[in-house]
C-alpha cells in the first residue's frame, strides 16, 4: 500500500511555504490505519523490544496500537504538568518556542529496551528529548518508528546510533 495516497497535504499551513502532512485522513480508514501499524511493527519485529514510548498527542495513535500488535507495554510522554505520578522533565526547542516533556519515574526499568514511536519525524527535537527522558531512567533505546519523515530536515542526524524505521518519507 502506498501510505501516501492516505496523507492528507496542506499547503501552506500553519503557515505560507510549509506544507502540512495531516495524518487524520489515514487514521480515521480503518483498513490503511492497520495496515500501517502492521507495517510498522513488520519493519522493527527484529528488534528485542520491552515497552515502546511514545510522545503526546499523535505518539499515542501510533505508539499504542503498535505496542498492542507486538504484545508490549505503552509508556505516554506527556507534556509537564499532565501525568499524576512523580516525573522526571526535559526542555526543548521549538520552531516557535520552548516546551517540556515529562514521564513517571518508574515508567522504564532499568535495563529495558525501548522503542519511541510518533507520527512525523521532522527537526528531531521531541524524539530527542524522548530519548533523554527514557536513557534517564535507565531505559536503552533500540529504535524509533515513524509514519512519515521530512527527509530534508535531518531529524534521524539527533538520532545517531539509533536504528530508524518510517513508512513515508517526504523530500518537500
Amino acid at each position: 500500500m502506498d501510505f501516501k495516497d492516505s496523507i492528507r497535504v496542506i499547503p501552506d499551513f500553519p503557515k505560507e511555504g510549509i506544507s502540512f502532512k495531516d495524518i487524520t485522513t489515514l487514521l480515521k480508514d480503518g483498513d490503511a490505519y492497520r495496515q500501517a501499524i502492521d507495517a510498522l511493527k513488520a519493519l522493527v519485529s527484529h528488534l528485542e523490544i520491552d515497552v515502546i514510548a511514545g510522545p503526546e498527542a499523535r505518539g499515542f495513535v501510533v505508539g499504542a496500537p503498535l505496542a498492542y500488535a507486538l504484545g508490549v507495554g505503552f509508556v505516554p510522554i506527556r507534556k509537564s504538568g499532565k501525568l499524576p505520578y512523580e516525573t522526571i522533565e526535559v526542555g526543548y526547542d521549538l520552531e516557535y518556542g520552548k516546551d517540556t516533556l515529562a514521564v513517571h519515574t518508574d515508567a522504564i526499568k532499568p535495563g529495558q529496551n525501548v522503542l519511541i514511536a510518533d507520527d512525523l519525524l521532522a527537526t528531531g527535537g521531541t524524539i530527542a528529548t524522548s530519548v533523554s527522558l527514557v536513557e534517564q531512567l535507565g531505559g536503552k533505546v533500540v529504535g524509533a518508528a515513524f509514519l512519515i519523515e521530512l527527509v530534508e530536515l535531518a531529524g534521524r542526524n539527533k538520532l545517531s546510533g539509533i536504528e530508524v524505521v518510517t513508512l513515508v518519507d517526504y523530500e518537500d
